[in-house]
């Protein structure tokens, strides 16, 4: 994951793109600023691509966040700029899973874990963020699970 973002870095330093060029800068931040929390406990090889997906995925809903703080304020100009980064950031995650995948993985997940009332639904949200982080859409995910468990 490092590598790709570096090597996509790059690139758009190249092609002089400064929204691609700035909004990797900050993804590359973000990424040191864990390296340096984990090398203060100890770890010196840094955060995991698991880590790193996990860390794209809060950027990607702070954007979003902005988004809608823009649109309420008629920033379009900053909601524009914000829904690019976003873009741009999401680029490096894997292929999300479609509504039938996401369905399918709840209810496996379900199985797996045994949850049977509303109570277990953060052991099942935990199965499912440790197999699929960056590609399910918990606010999907979670009204579905909201939906069977309380069944």
């Amino acid at each position: 994951m490092r590598r790709r973002i570096e090597a996509a870095f790059k690139e758009a330093m190249k092609a002089r793109d400064k929204r691609r060029v700035g909004t990797l800068r900050l993804m590359r931040a973000a990424i040191k600023d864990r390296d340096i929390a984990l090398r203060g406990e100890g770890d010196a090889e840094g955060i995991s691509d698991e880590a790193i997906i996990a860390l794209l995925v809060k950027m990607i809903s702070q954007r979003e966040e902005s988004i809608r703080d823009y649109r309420v304020a008629g920033r379009l100009d900053l909601v524009k700029q914000e829904e690019e980064e976003r873009e741009i950031i999401r680029g490096f995650l894997p292929e999300p899973l479609s509504d039938e995948a996401m369905e399918a993985a709840c209810l496996k997940a379900l199985e797996e874990t045994g949850a049977r009332s509303l109570k277990d639904m953060g052991v099942v949200m935990s199965a499912l963020r440790v197999e699929f982080a960056g590609r399910i859409d918990f606010g999907k995910a979670g009204r579905f699970l909201r939906g069977r468990l309380s069944q």
